[in-house]
């Protein structure tokens, strides 16, 4: 059975990402943050020169430009700039440490590094930062050996014309999470960019009156294309800068947004630690949250918070939003929505036969979206691809109303007595216990029943600690035998770079312990 999400008139040009907002309002904000706001002549003029100023540091068009930054404003200057310049985009996840720095730059081929100085500790550690060809960007303060991008931003360049790009041109890398193996270069064109950011701006209905809020990183897939889909249609973006969670409650107040995308880790958040009130949200309209699966308790709780539905949706880094929610339409908790549009979904069994509704397959898709490859990884494009087909590698379901509903990743399903078992079934169940602030499930090889279920938990603070049979006979009271046999609490449980529970941490910690092989 497949899925149709209709037709897109066509994609963004994202060199000319500002054109609608320029043309309506020139000196009305575009970005703003609470530390100032950016006009779209303002922003404008600042992309312009920087573009121009990072060609004039001997950058050529398809040149791969690294960042290490946290969210700011800047970040998104910077990745206007690198569009209009012909250079290709290559956020690094904030969060990685000098290794995993060292394997973005390597597989990337990058010329240049920008990050923030207060990460110059880890860039010092790095093997591959000092040897880049064209050196360092600093943002934050002088650095020894490295270009500032203030001057960057702000000096007059002395050669102001800028490429027109090939669609075919790569324009961005984006690195996934890792949770399968090292991270891969994922690729997208100017072309199949325009289509992501076209396709969100259709998913959240943007209009030029919005005012789009962010709930994720600028440096992960989510943030970038919701934010730069947002700009494409006039509407304004709200920035939080530093650490998102500190400031999102500051800005529900001041700035009034009318559409937010979060992870569920960053809505749990909000939810729970920040001291938010129902009328913070008075302005917002719509809210969607994607990245991981949203959990039953986190819908509750947000609409016992807010009088608002969480829009779910579904998407990769090597497509944009597959499936979402409609903002407006018809909203089914727990469900992963609609096909977007310009998207075809197939739901096919291992045999590459598509199964009918009410059965789990594996997720394929054709769209103008779709990654254009892995960066200087033929082999990996090869295995995603298949007759046009691309392999999502996750495990999903639809209902008769065609909304698509998601089971799981197909390495983390856990078979026990022959029984497919999704770990977010399962933790979702252990999230309603009152005491339970987080957590992660995991299959554990044993010769009797194939795997078993280990659950792994961080409890909310000043929680009494559960027993293990107490959280036992909790989760098999809403799951049946899909609750786990076992019970492990941690103080915290360890996250990927992208902020999503690390399942693979929590199999080679449950290797670690038992001295069993995991395989990869």
């Amino acid at each position: 059975m497949q899925f149709e999400g209709g037709p897109l008139e066509g994609p963004v040009e994202v060199q000319e990402l500002l054109r609608k907002g320029l043309e309506a309002k020139p000196d009305g904000p575009a970005l703003v943050s609470l530390n100032g706001n950016w006009s779209w002549r303002a922003l404008d003029e600042a992309s312009g020169r920087l573009a121009a100023n990072l060609l004039g540091l001997g950058l050529k068009p398809g040149d791969r430009v690294a960042s290490l930054m946290p969210n700011l404003v800047h970040l998104i200057v910077h990745y206007i700039a690198c569009l209009r310049a012909g250079l290709v985009t290559t956020p690094l996840n904030y969060r990685y440490t000098a290794p995993e720095i060292d394997h973005a730059l390597e597989v990337s081929g990058a010329s240049i590094l920008l990050f923030h100085t207060e990460r110059e500790a880890d860039i010092a550690q790095s093997a591959l930062a000092s040897k880049l060809p064209l050196g360092r960007i600093t943002f934050g303060g002088e650095a020894a050996a490295a270009h500032d991008f203030e001057k960057l931003l702000t000096d007059k360049p002395a050669r102001t014309e800028l490429p027109s790009m090939e669609p075919s041109a790569p324009a961005i890398i984006f690195f996934t999470s890792g949770s399968t193996g090292a991270p891969k270069g994922v690729t997208h064109s100017f072309e199949t960019l325009g289509w992501m950011l076209a396709c969100y701006r259709e998913v959240f209905a943007f209009t030029d009156k919005d005012v789009f809020l962010t709930g994720s990183s600028l440096s992960h897939g989510g943030g970038y294309k919701q934010s730069l889909a947002a700009l494409a249609c006039g509407a304004r973006v709200d920035v939080a800068e530093g650490r998102i969670g500190a400031q999102i409650v500051s800005l529900l107040r001041e700035t009034r947004p009318t559409k937010m995308a979060f992870l569920p880790s960053a809505l749990f958040a909000l939810v729970r630690d920040h001291g938010a009130r129902r009328e913070d949200f008075a302005s917002v309209r719509g809210c969607l949250c994607g990245g991981d699966k949203v959990a039953g308790e986190l819908e509750k709780e947000f609409a016992e918070l807010t009088g608002l539905e969480i829009r779910e949706g579904y998407g990769m880094t090597e497509n944009g939003c597959a499936s979402s929610n409609p903002m407006f339409g018809l909203n089914k908790p727990g469900s992963v929505g609609l096909t977007s549009p310009s998207f075809i979904i197939s739901l096919r069994d291992d045999s590459f036969e598509e199964v009918p509704a009410g059965e789990e397959g594996r997720l394929w898709f054709k769209s103008p979206c779709t990654t254009i490859g892995y960066w200087e990884n033929p082999a990996a494009t090869k295995a995603a691809i298949r007759d046009g087909w691309f392999d999502s590698g996750d495990v999903l379901w639809a209902d008769q109303d065609h909304y698509l509903w998601f089971y799981g990743r197909k390495k983390q399903i856990i078979v026990h007595d022959g029984s497919n078992i999704s770990p977010l079934e399962v933790e979702e169940a252990l999230l309603e216990h009152p005491a339970v602030e987080a957590a992660g499930v995991v299959g554990i090889h044993n010769l009797l029943h194939g795997e078993n279920v280990r659950a792994y938990v961080s409890l909310r603070p000043g929680a009494k600690r559960p027993s293990d049979q107490e959280l036992i006979a909790f989760a098999r009271a809403r799951v049946g035998y899909k609750a786990p046999e076992e019970i492990v609490v941690l103080d915290e449980l360890p996250l990927n770079p992208t902020g999503k529970i690390d399942r693979a941490a929590l199999k080679r910690m449950a290797a670690d312990a038992s001295g069993a092989v995991i395989a990869p």
